[in-house]
């Protein structure tokens, strides 16, 4: 009997922990669309759905693409102190600096969401409807990465001091349990975005800012926590699963004074800008007059695919979650 019931505990601890965690991603693209001009709306409120669904799309596809997981990061700390001066903005100059193996082991986050930006503003050109909800969604979900202090350090997720499980605790089990009952997503308007890089940049660097003290604070909280008031058996999808527990999420979001909320506002914010932007650079084209309104068969079979690796869980590269 006492065999049976650790093999349910062990059972019980090992459920799987969503990849922002895919909860947060999703709202992020959702509430981004509420900032769009009427213009947009037009698709974008109409594809709501299928933004938020497939803004997690990019996470999956770390487990089916080989060098997707570089896309989702960037170990800036690998460059010296902040604010990287040492590291250009710029891609070409970083790769004739550092050469393209060092970039894509360190994470290439914010030299990927310029390539989206080309990418959406092109499927607007050619009103491409298909590739522009796609690109939208991906987008998304790397700008939300951005805006993850643990997604710009080389420690994330606490592996060097001792507190692994800290990167799923910050960008999913906090978002999951006070984003929907506490957290103001309704934001304002999109606005244009005259440059992007140094906009992705300064938000990249605020993440870096943050990250020690996501640490730092994490790691004097558990000194006054015993074990079993920092974990509890609490339910989730159906299941009671080992986790933090309510109380210590509530006096770690308290003590970070809300960051992981107003970060989770400037993601959103930052989402509908980024459309908004590619949408203006490409000429504010008519969406109501679009081509290739219907994913293809091959559509279908590319978003199969990505969900078929993604149960698999062999992440090609490393998994920031």
């Amino acid at each position: 009997m006492k065999k049976l019931l650790l093999i349910t505990v062990w059972l019980l601890c090992i459920q799987p922990s969503f990849p922002w965690g895919f909860y947060a991603h999703k709202q992020i693209n959702y509430y981004a669309v509420f900032m769009l001009p009427p213009e947009m709306l037009v698709l974008y409120k109409t594809n709501i759905q299928f933004l938020s669904d497939h803004a997690v799309d990019p996470d999956k596809r770390r487990y089916a693409v080989a060098g997707e997981g570089a896309r989702h990061y960037i170990d800036i700390d690998h460059y010296g102190v902040y604010p990287f001066d040492s590291l250009p903005r710029n891609w070409h100059k970083a790769l004739e600096k550092y050469g393209r193996d060092t970039l894509q082991k360190y994470g290439i986050v914010p030299w990927h969401i310029q390539t989206m930006l080309f990418r959406l503003t092109a499927a607007f050109k050619e009103k491409d409807q298909v590739r522009i909800l796609k690109l939208s969604a991906d987008i998304g979900h790397y700008i939300g990465d951005a805006h993850v202090p643990l997604h710009v350090c080389s420690n994330h997720n606490g592996q060097l001091t001792n507190q692994h499980g800290i990167h799923a605790f910050w960008e999913s089990r906090i978002p999951e349990l006070l984003a929907a009952s506490s957290w103001d997503f309704m934001i304002g308007k999109a606005e244009y975005i005259s440059n992007p890089v140094s906009f992705t940049w300064k938000r990249v660097l605020e993440s870096a800012a943050a990250a020690d003290s996501v640490l730092r604070i994490e790691k004097e909280l558990t000194t006054r926590f015993s074990g079993d008031q920092k974990y509890s058996f609490e339910p989730r999808n159906g299941q009671a699963i080992r986790q933090y527990s309510t109380r210590y999420c509530l006096a770690y979001n308290q003590e970070l004074n809300n960051m992981i909320e107003r970060r989770m506002r400037q993601s959103i914010a930052a989402v509908a800008s980024f459309w908004y932007t590619a949408w203006v650079n490409a000429g504010q084209p008519d969406l109501k007059q679009l081509i290739n309104k219907n994913f293809s068969e091959q559509d279908r079979r590319e978003f199969d695919k990505l969900n078929a690796a993604w149960l698999s869980r062999q992440a090609n590269g490393k998994d920031c979650d």
